[in-house]
């Protein structure tokens, strides 16, 4: 069940074009091609891989976002603007046996449109943890998500 690298990092923010300016302009960052998520997002890339995901935060996000990504803080400015961590992992039964074993609640889903199969759970400071797998694995060990990405509200 090892973690292979991290994948990206979200941070929400109510100023979407100037936050995606300034790390492209200040760090070199690039926008990149990102699914429709049907709420606003930018995908900024190093290289090939994208590594910084950007939504609009704090008080009034749409009911997509939140279906979609759930909100821990309103925050909009300090380290509260940080959604999530995602890293990419492998032996995805290994993970969910791992996870049971030490009573660590976590919700998963499908997204077939990335290829991903997806758990969610919290650090014991609330910081939410994306754990991706390829899909691929969750199909031929037989694992079904209790939420497919495509059945959220669009």
């Amino acid at each position: 069940m090892p973690l292979e690298h991290l994948e990206h990092f979200l941070i929400q923010t109510p100023q979407l074009q100037a936050t995606r300016d300034w790390y492209v302009d200040v760090l070199g960052m690039r926008e990149g091609w990102h699914p429709d998520f049907k709420f606003p997002v930018v995908w900024l890339y190093l290289g090939d891989k994208d590594v910084l995901h950007l939504t609009e935060g704090g008080a009034n996000v749409s009911q997509n976002r939140l279906s979609y990504l759930g909100q821990q803080s309103t925050e909009t400015q300090g380290t509260g603007v940080l959604d999530h961590v995602a890293f990419r992992c492998t032996d995805l039964p290994g993970m969910m046996q791992h996870l049971r074993a030490r009573n660590i609640a976590f919700n998963e889903r499908m997204v077939s449109d990335q290829g991903l199969y997806q758990l969610f759970l919290f650090d014991p400071n609330g910081v939410k943890v994306e754990l991706n797998f390829a899909n691929e694995e969750a199909i031929r060990h037989g694992i079904e998500a209790p939420v497919k990405a495509s059945e959220l509200s669009n």
